[in-house]
């Protein structure tokens, strides 16, 4: 009877202590979940979680989140269609600044959006609001930016610095092949009208100028560089093409100009010098576009 009662002790010692310690790891969760840290916003300081573990993506930046590990319960539509997000959206819910009642079902802790965004103060009584003005920062620092709204600047900061580094070294590679003085364009086709872009719009062109330095037609420079893009026709194509152009369509869109004979007839169409790509995985600059697109340049220019 004396051992039966001893064994019994035990065993409900042992019981206790593992309710204790499951006490204890779910009571850590939760002051995990209920701690916050202050970011500095363009709206102010802002008060958000440490360990965000539901974010809604409304904006471009759904590409960085990604990069850094984020769980997203919710994004855009662009984010939706573009094909490099899908696994990364996989068990997520498409919505948008206009859809209060979705986000609210959701259950994020953290939406993070544009500054042109709708509905701003109704969603910020749902859940912390971080919103970024697009091109206010420049592609990596604005990566960074992310980083710090997620608390993760230090993951966020590391690649940039990294990225920068691929991207240059990439760079040097291109032109030695291709020599110092050749020229790239970048533009896309979208709704039968043309766009020649800048050196900070998206389309791959923050690393092809920015990062690799590669130069721009001086047609492009005069149209382009300062508004960020230019619209033309597909006619006047030719004129602002360089040696080589980066072209972003959409495979399923419109391209019957590309049958033409002023397409045709562009030295570079001529020369095979042309890069085709998809607009819908090469519209954005973050950080998961911007693996997929360097790697892009590096296959094309370097057959890597």
């Amino acid at each position: 009877m004396k051992k039966f009662a001893w064994m019994f002790a035990i065993l409900l010692s042992l019981v206790l202590a593992g309710c204790g310690a499951s006490s204890d790891k779910a009571s850590t969760e939760e002051n995990e979940a209920a701690k916050t840290v202050t970011f500095q916003s363009e709206d102010g300081a802002i008060e958000v979680p440490a360990k965000p573990k539901r974010v809604v993506a409304l904006s471009s930046y759904t590409g960085d989140l990604i990069n850094l590990g984020v769980n997203i319960v919710g994004a855009d539509s662009w984010s939706f269609g573009n094909a490099n997000f899908k696994d990364a959206l996989k068990d997520a819910k498409e919505v948008s600044d206009e859809d209060v009642e979705g986000i609210i079902a959701l259950k994020p802790d953290l939406i993070i959006g544009s500054s042109t965004m709708k509905n701003k103060d109704k969603l910020k009584k749902v859940a912390p609001v971080v919103t970024f003005t697009y091109n206010k920062l420049n592609y990596l620092d604005q990566h960074i930016a992310v980083g710090k709204a997620v608390n993760k600047e230090k993951e966020a900061t590391a690649w940039a610095k990294d990225f920068e580094k691929r991207a240059e070294k990439a760079g040097d590679e291109i032109k030695a092949k291709i020599g110092e003085n050749a020229t790239v364009s970048v533009a896309e086709s979208y709704d039968k009208q043309m766009y020649v872009f800048g050196d900070n719009w998206g389309r791959g062109t923050e690393i092809l100028y920015q990062a690799m330095k590669l130069k721009m037609p001086d047609s492009v420079k005069n149209s382009a560089l300062e508004a960020g893009y230019y619209a033309i026709s597909p006619e006047e194509l030719g004129n602002y093409t360089g040696d080589y152009l980066v072209l972003s369509r959409q495979s399923d869109g419109d391209n019957s100009f590309m049958k033409t004979s002023t397409y045709q007839d562009i030295p570079a169409v001529k020369n095979n010098q042309v890069l085709e790509v998809e607009s819908s995985k090469f519209y954005f600059n973050d950080a998961t576009t911007l693996e997929y697109q360097l790697k892009t340049f590096e296959k094309f220019f370097l057959g890597k």
